[in-house]
């Protein structure tokens, strides 16, 4: 399976707030608000608060730094439905890429009322201005956990090494970090659907089970997904 995905192995990866004046964004403020009218229309639930987007990377050997910028969620949107035209301009997040036991990896399936819905990808989001620490610093690897533990109820285990991968292509760049979780894949879907169904609005309509090939749905899973479960199941 071919996509156009670069993967490559890094350290925790580091990130820091900058100011950016976004041209894209200020000459297409009318599309941004049309697209932002409709879509929300669409679905009433979400929500126009701040994300941080990447306006600049740096990759020297395994060392990653990213350079984030305050934006919309209209802004975000309207940029990714648009095709990502700015190509100094990325989505930059993290995620816990849960597997089980017995090898099979884990993936959420994004709720009707969101933005991504019936997408299948790892519980995650874009940072946003919760994950600002001090002196500008931002926090992607916390991000990853937070929205881990926010989706599934699951902490990570006390001993997971820290591995990460960075999948770098359309518009995107994804900074992985595979957990290994004691239970097999059963137990593990278990326990995250009894959190989701506690949960008074979940972001997730469910979860699903990827085992190899097979189980890469091209309609439903981003490119990152894809390019992730293609080499970890030998594609």
């Amino acid at each position: 399976m071919s996509d156009p995905f670069a993967v490559t192995r890094i350290d925790r990866p580091t990130a820091r707030l900058v100011p950016h004046d976004w041209g894209w964004a200020r000459d297409e403020a009318g599309a941004i608000a049309a697209n932002w009218q409709r879509r929300h229309a669409e679905r009433p639930a979400m929500f126009d608060g701040r994300v941080l987007l990447t306006c600049g990377w740096r990759i020297d050997g395994t060392a990653c730094a990213v350079d984030l910028f305050e934006v919309a969620f209209s802004q975000f949107l309207g940029f990714r439905d648009a095709g990502s035209p700015d190509p100094g301009v990325a989505n930059a997040f993290a995620a816990i890429v849960p597997v089980a036991s017995d090898g099979a990896v884990l993936l959420g399936v994004m709720g009707a009322h969101t933005a991504n819905a019936g997408q299948v990808y790892f519980p995650c989001g874009t940072p946003d201005l919760a994950d600002l620490r001090a002196e500008g610093l931002v926090d992607l690897a916390g991000s990853a956990e937070r929205e881990f533990f926010e989706e599934t109820g699951l902490s990570l285990p006390a001993e997971a090494p820290e591995v990460w991968w960075l999948l770098a292509g359309e518009g995107q760049m994804a900074v992985l970090r595979p957990v290994r979780f004691a239970e097999d894949a059963e137990a593990l879907r278990a326990r995250m659907e009894r959190h989701r169904r506690a949960e008074a609005d979940p972001e997730l309509a469910g979860f699903v089970t990827a085992r190899g090939q097979a189980d890469i749905d091209p309609a439903r899973m981003p490119g990152f997904v894809r390019a992730y479960l293609s080499r970890v199941h030998g594609g």
